[in-house]
């Protein structure tokens, strides 16, 4: 009888054992995609792609003892070599290639050149051939850079004391009105896709103080935009026992400040692929929402034209004024109307036509939105009536403030939109794996 006690050590090496300065000179073995092949006469230079990147690797024929029309562009093998050092090599070796092993053939030559540093297609064909496209090496970067920004986020909130959650995606009613819902058929009843993890969150406050979680939301918004999505990855936290909404915008600085450090330390070459230069997060300026509107129309002579909400122009130019003045990239825009807020938004006292909450502003777009909830039972009950709203359906919710809320607050932050503005492209496809949009259900 056979017994597992772990995880099984391979003799197969990975990029990182491979640059250590003791290998050279020794044979390896290792494993990976054929990712190009160029062929020199006299040699050839055979590139595989792993996890940490591309290795080098030469076969010069009478050396190897296989013939180098075996090997075919995306074909998965296992080559055995010896590792020698090579300054023009990616990581400065490469594997004098002696055997190979075929683990898998292409039964089909690749569609696009995904071996080349651009592969200058469009986005619609890049995203129809998406399980290939993303092979290639600038493409794979931006979602390493997403990686690091969940980890970046989930990292530092585990030491701020948060416990992560999973919340349900189908649910009795939306979260945040609207009618930017999907509905669906429930075993005959009606259902909808969750919007928001908000009540959940806010409920969940109640148990552990601070929570968050990293999942997807649904808008059904009809909108076919650079910046717009059906289906996208929201980084929410809430939190409890605040001072006030400030809280939350400072936490959301430390959130940043933690994904920067973290893709400086250890994202450098996925940085350099993409030729990143990280933004400074150590502090970021605040700013009211008419304040926001009234500098940038001062500034750039566009007039105010919708006093509750901002444009996406308007956006651009607030983003560019903080950048201008302050050189700083991310600016919080505070006490937004309280007519275009849920609900559950906490009012400002000296003013109740604004709300304690907030958006922050990354390079022009908006990425996060937050701010203080109503934590007051019967205030709660109180903002639903004027607005209309009745308690049915809304029992669950409710249940939690009836018997007792701390002041707490929160935020979510779109995960793509993040990645799209600190990789600088300008379409939120382009950084979304596989993207849900008026006109994409597949792959």
């Amino acid at each position: 009888m056979e017994f597992l006690t772990g995880v099984k050590q391979k003799e197969v090496l990975e990029i990182g054992a491979l640059l250590l300065p003791e290998m050279v000179g020794r044979e390896v073995k290792v494993n990976g995609a054929v990712h190009a092949i160029r062929d020199m006469g006299t040699i050839a230079f055979v590139v595989l792609r792993k996890r940490e990147g591309l290795v080098q690797c030469v076969y010069e024929p009478g050396k190897a003892d296989f013939s180098l029309k075996e090997l075919r562009e995306g074909g998965a093998v296992e080559v055995s070599g010896v590792l020698a050092a090579s300054e023009k090599a990616p990581g400065g070796v490469e594997i004098r290639m002696r055997a190979v092993v075929i683990l898998s053939e292409p039964v089909q030559a690749m569609p696009i050149p995904i071996s080349k540093w651009k592969m200058n297609i469009s986005l619609e064909t890049s995203l129809d051939l998406r399980p290939v496209s993303l092979r290639n090496i600038r493409e794979r970067a931006k979602f390493r850079i997403q990686d690091g920004i969940v980890r970046g986020f989930r990292d530092f909130l585990v030491t701020q004391g948060f416990t992560e959650i999973h919340t349900p995606k189908i649910g009795a009613r939306g979260a945040e009105g609207g009618a930017n819902i999907f509905r669906l058929d429930y075993f005959h009843r009606p259902a909808v896709l969750a919007q928001s993890p908000q009540f959940y969150k806010q409920m969940m406050v109640g148990v552990f103080d601070r929570v968050f979680e990293t999942a997807p939301v649904f808008r059904a918004e009809k909108h076919n935009t650079k910046r717009h999505l059906n289906e996208y990855t929201s980084l929410d936290f809430e939190m409890g026992y605040i001072d006030g909404f400030e809280d939350i915008m400072a936490m959301e600085t430390g959130v940043l400040q933690n994904i920067m450090g973290l893709l400086k330390k250890e994202y450098s070459r996925e940085l350099a692929i993409l030729d990143i230069e990280l933004p400074d997060t150590e502090k970021i300026p605040c700013v009211r929402f008419d304040e926001a509107k009234r500098l940038a129309s001062e500034k750039y002579g566009r007039p105010i034209r919708n006093p509750y909400d901002l444009e996406p122009e308007e956006e651009s130019l607030i983003g560019r004024y903080f950048k201008e003045e302050y050189g700083s990239d991310f600016v919080f825009v505070t006490h937004y109307p309280s007519k275009k807020r849920p609900f559950y938004a906490m009012d400002d006292p000296g003013d109740p036509a604004f709300t304690l909450s907030f958006d922050c502003l990354f390079k022009g777009m908006e990425i996060t939105t937050g701010g203080q909830r109503i934590h007051d039972y019967h205030m709660l009950l109180e903002k639903m009536a004027k607005r209309g709203m009745t308690e049915e359906g809304m029992e669950h919710y409710l249940m939690a403030f009836k018997y007792g809320m701390p002041p707490h607050g929160g935020l979510g932050i779109g995960l793509e939109r993040l990645t799209m503005k600190l990789v600088g492209e300008d379409n939120v496809r382009e950084t979304t794996l596989f993207p849900r949009d008026l006109s994409r259900l597949e792959p």
